[in-house]
């Protein structure tokens, strides 16, 4: 007989907490980069890690999403066998006016 297995939730920094360094690190990368723009795009909890198209395999996307819940951008929960996200917009835009609006830009 097989039981469930069961995720460790995971762990959010809150932007508050967070060092401007430890954001601009996040947000440097281009996969990241990609996530954040793409979360923007969507309605809050309706993207599963899985629905997003980027050129890295599932342990890579999996490092990518701590670094920006460690960096204070992205809340994670569970439903289901799926974990959704949304992107903290407001509470990182209390934190650091702007930088969002900035990053979120596609002109150059």
């Amino acid at each position: 007989m097989s039981t469930p297995r069961h995720r460790t939730a995971p762990e959010h920094a809150h932007p508050d907490d967070v060092p401007v360094l430890t954001a601009l690190a996040a947000l440097a990368d281009p996969v990241r980069l990609t996530l954040v723009r793409e979360l923007a795009r969507s309605p809050e909890w309706s993207r599963a890690c899985g629905s997003f198209e980027v050129p890295v395999g599932k342990a890579a996307l999996s490092h990518h999403f701590t670094v920006l819940r460690a960096a204070g951008l992205v809340e994670q929960r569970d439903e289901g066998p799926r974990r959704v996200n949304r992107l903290r917009r407001a509470e990182f835009d209390a934190r650091f006016p702007g930088l969002l609006e900035l990053v979120l830009r596609t002109d150059p």
